[in-house]
């Protein structure tokens, strides 16, 4: 599969013991739900009838780790780097356990832990026929692209689904999903960062609103619930096992996913051994596009937005050295022109920063300007209240890190990137900030800026970037300006 091509093959240790299943045991319908198509620990699974259902074939018991030729291997995400584990007295075998640092976050799992799954009956969801119940219109170009995914999840292929910044991705899944749910097939979207998941879980409810919608994220309540239609981050799919019939992979590009391994085995690890995946992104990597002109990866483009204008074009300003000058206390002259010009039009902004450590060093020269502008980032716990008061106008705008640079809508809004000669501002991440810019079909223009103290070769790239995507939707006739 192209999605993970550096990671280990989804690999699950074998059972600890193989029993038949005995007819006669009257299971739990809850244990079924809770553990149907997961890997789980035994403290994430409330049920005390659990070893009655591993002594009757219903349950599976999997050792966390195993280990081969003097190397630990983790059960649950794949890990085999030797410094990524660690001994510990284990009060529950009263020996010196080793255990896996890679998925600590998720619970531990140590050389006595037993993962379970289930391996009983199928848990089918009931599907309404009329499960999708939104009423909006497709462009050409995006009907094209729905009816593409539509067959790739049909076929259990792998498909590259390109298209620019607000091309209206997610409405283009709608017919792939309904598809996917009457056939029976059970369905993941799966994305690298929260705010994702908290963007698209309520859009997905309400196109959806008649089956259950599971959003998956560290902390969140929906965590243990059974669902045909799950929006998660790729994290939480360490706690899957041979889950899902399809699943997409929204932001495929984005870090963290796309640097980490272990990521990739998760989601490898999630999916049927017989399953679709679609590969989603603005930005495919560089390794994707030659895939793709080699015809060794199927792909289907959306070069224009839904509204069919053009994304704009960002403008690079020189604003001096800008670092220095925040250092001193100073915000430069013609950012802080930028800023006043939009506070006085009451546009909204977004203010990109290369580190948290710049941003909250800016961040009292800005409330200077205006006490209203707050800043983001991703340990910050209100991010999410934070960004829905400025889509709802209760604040001028934001200064944040690239947290924000996918994933997020704010209607009639103006972006600046401060320093955007930084090595942290990719081209993919400048084409992913632009993108935030005019999504709108109220507010379909708008203005993207780059400020810096010397240009980059990732900024002229981003700008040749979003200028051969219009050009391409122009020749394709899918632009009306």
């Amino acid at each position: 599969m192209f999605s993970s091509p550096s990671a280990s093959p989804a690999r699950i240790a074998s059972p600890k013991k193989s029993i038949p299943l005995n007819p006669a045991f009257e299971y739990s319908p809850e244990l079924q739900q809770h553990l149907y198509g997961r890997l789980l620990l035994p403290e994430e699974i409330p049920f005390k009838v659990l070893d009655d259902h591993v002594e009757n074939g219903y349950v599976s018991s999997t050792p966390g780790l195993t280990k081969d030729e003097g190397r630990y291997y983790c059960t649950r995400c794949g890990n085999k780097e030797p410094s990524m584990f660690y001994k510990f007295p284990c009060s529950r075998c009263g020996k010196s356990c080793a255990y896996c640092r890679a998925c600590i976050m998720m619970g531990r799992v140590s050389e006595c832990t037993i993962l379970y799954s289930w391996c009983g009956p199928k848990f089918c969801f009931d599907i309404p026929a009329n499960v999708l119940v939104w009423e909006g219109t497709l462009s050409e170009g995006q009907k094209a692209a729905s009816e593409r995914v539509t067959s790739a999840i049909h076929t259990n292929e792998e498909l590259l689904f390109w298209a620019v910044c607000g091309a209206g991705k997610t409405e283009v899944l709608f017919k792939g999903i309904e598809a996917a749910l009457l056939s029976g097939k059970r369905l993941c979207i799966a994305t690298p960062r929260t705010d994702v998941v908290l963007e698209l879980a309520p859009r997905l409810k309400k196109a959806f609103p008649l089956i259950e919608v599971s959003a998956l994220y560290g902390g969140s309540e929906d965590r243990h619930r059974p669902a045909p239609l799950t929006v998660s981050t790729t994290h939480q799919l360490f706690r899957f096992k041979e889950a899902f019939d399809a699943i997409i992979i929204d932001e495929v590009d984005a870090f963290p996913y796309s640097m980490d391994t272990s990521l990739q085995f998760a989601v490898n690890k999630a999916k049927k051994e017989t399953s679709a995946t679609i590969l989603l992104t603005a930005t495919p990597s560089k390794k994707m596009k030659i895939a793709y002109a080699n015809r060794k990866l199927q792909a289907v483009t959306i070069p224009a937005r839904f509204h069919r204008h053009p994304i704009p074009i960002p403008t690079m300003h020189w604003c001096g050295n800008w670092k220095k000058q925040l250092e001193n206390k100073n915000i430069p002259p013609i950012i802080a022109e930028w800023v006043e010009t939009r506070l006085k039009s009451k546009t909204p902004i977004l203010l990109f920063f290369p580190s948290i450590k710049v941003m909250e060093q800016a961040l009292p020269l800005f409330q200077q300007l205006n006490r209203g502008l707050l800043a983001v980032h991703s340990q910050d716990a209100k991010r999410k209240e934070k960004v829905t008061s400025l889509r709802e106008g209760r604040i001028p705008g934001l200064l944040t890190t690239t947290i924000l640079e996918r994933g997020v809508t704010i209607p009639k809004l103006d972006v600046a990137v401060i320093g955007s000669e930084h090595g942290v501002f990719s081209e993919s991440a400048l084409v992913q900030i632009a993108g935030r810019v005019g999504r709108s079909a109220k507010h379909p223009t708008g203005t993207v800026t780059f400020f810096h103290y010397g240009k980059s070769n990732d900024m002229v790239q981003a700008i040749r970037h979003i200028q051969g995507m219009n050009e391409e939707a122009r020749n394709r006739g899918l632009l009306d300006v």
